[in-house]
């Protein structure tokens, strides 16, 4: 079934549309932490449809809320009309955000999330000059292309943006890689000033940032290198945009947004992924004159729509009432240490890094940093066949992406971790 399923993809949909795995499984079932594929064979999900499925799979409640507004019979009707659930999830939001008397536009995706937070600041601003970060991924639409700083992702150079790319997280690569945090953090401001005055003509509109790179391969910029960023923008009245679509809602364990732990204090954010328990559901926050900043009509046909905003007021219910950005911290960091301590001398190993709940190996051919995408796609074969399912990315496809649900618990996690310690270790000569 499976061959055949795959050959129809293949004949329907396009090339470029990735498929994980030499034989791509499609997942039929799902309880707490574990999936089931169409061949009965089960997995633990270590990667949770790309951190969507963020607390787990057939939460109760979750499902209560969804089976409730479906049984009302009205799955949609637009934002031409009021919502109640969209408006009580805005609130919520708004007040979680850290962002003033903040306002929340709804949309399907990060993507879409991304594209309205580019239009706000740039109309606000009347510019279309934006920094971004290298090594960056914001979407796949026209402008998020524009300003993703990832070659491997950037399908074309046509954009309505003039994009100017500042240093990043990713220290591995970077030319300043081998500086202490504080001496990195001088360098990266003292580069941005300097392309601010060499490679923009002034009046930039925002800066759009992951306070973690998701893509990216989980590359951790050290605490406060995105607020002493926003202390030059400052200077120019440049906006500051959080893309949190993958960092949001807990999952780096030590606050809420990752903006947080960067010190930073943002216009905007975005947010999207997990917040609806796997429905599409995407947005911005913004404070009220930047999202107010359009003079045209404009509407979200399925952004916030009824059966969407259920799932995510149950699903946001459940991450408060449980306290999973603490679940994430601490499991994160019995990941995080496992891997390190198993894995840290390896060759073929050139970093384990992370924060809660994010975790990425970077793997190189032993001998040097040069990127091994080969020894990546065989890993994700390796722990596929040994019942676990995780992600992969990075600049060069090069880095496994370790990033499971927020529910995910200690027992579970120690069975991940040793599958995970003995498919890298595989990789020795």
């Amino acid at each position: 079934m499976s061959d055949e399923l795959l050959q129809r993809h293949k004949a329907v949909l396009p090339s470029w549309l990735a498929l994980y795995y030499d034989q791509p499984i499609e997942i039929a079932a799902g309880e707490g932490c574990r999936v089931t594929a169409t061949d009965g064979r089960t997995y633990l999900d270590f990667f949770a449809g790309i951190l969507t499925n963020m607390i787990g799979y057939n939460v109760p409640e979750v499902r209560a809320a969804i089976t409730e507004q479906v049984e009302r019979g009205v799955l949609h009707t637009s934002t031409l009309y009021l919502l109640s659930g969209q408006v009580r999830l805005a609130e919520r939001i708004a007040a979680l955000s850290g962002i003033p008397d903040a306002k929340v536009f709804f949309t399907t995706s990060g993507t879409e999330a991304n594209e309205a937070a580019l239009l706000l600041a740039t109309q606000a601003r009347r510019s279309n000059q934006v920094i971004a970060l290298r090594n960056s991924y914001h979407g796949r639409a026209f402008a998020t292309v524009g300003v993703t700083g990832n070659r491997g992702w950037s399908a074309s150079s046509l954009s309505p943006l003039q994009v100017t790319y500042a240093q990043s997280g990713y220290r591995l690569r970077s030319s300043f890689r081998d500086l202490p945090d504080e001496a990195y953090i001088d360098a990266c401001v003292r580069d941005l000033r300097e392309l601010l005055a060499t490679t923009t003509a002034g009046d930039v509109a925002c800066m759009i940032a992951e306070p973690v790179q998701g893509v990216g391969g989980f590359a951790v910029p050290p605490d406060g290198l995105l607020g002493a960023y926003q202390q030059v923008l400052d200077e120019h009245g440049i906006l500051f945009v959080s893309d949190e679509v993958q960092t949001g809602w807990g999952r780096t364990g030590d606050h809420f947004w990752g903006y947080e732990g960067q010190r930073a204090r943002p216009d905007a954010l975005t947010f999207a992924k997990g917040i609806a328990g796997g429905v599409a559901l995407g947005g911005v926050v913004a404070r009220p004159e930047l999202m107010d900043c359009l003079g045209a009509n404009s509407i979200s046909t399925f952004g916030g729509n009824p059966l969407a905003t259920a799932a995510a007021n149950a699903t946001l219910d459940y991450v408060l009432d449980h306290d999973l950005q603490k679940q994430a911290a601490v499991v994160g960091r019995l990941l995080l240490d496992g891997l390190r301590d198993a894995l840290g001398e390896l060759p073929a190993v050139a970093e384990v890094r992370g924060r809660g709940l994010m975790i990425g190996i970077e793997l190189v051919r032993p001998g040097g940093l040069e990127p091994d995408p080969a020894a990546a796609t065989a890993l994700m074969e390796t722990t596929k066949e040994r019942g676990l399912l995780v992600g992969k990315g990075g600049l060069h496809g090069n880095c496994l992406r370790v990033a499971p649900p927020l529910t995910l618990g200690e027992a579970d996690a120690r069975e991940g971790l040793s599958i995970l310690v003995d498919a890298v270790r595989s990789l020795a000569p």
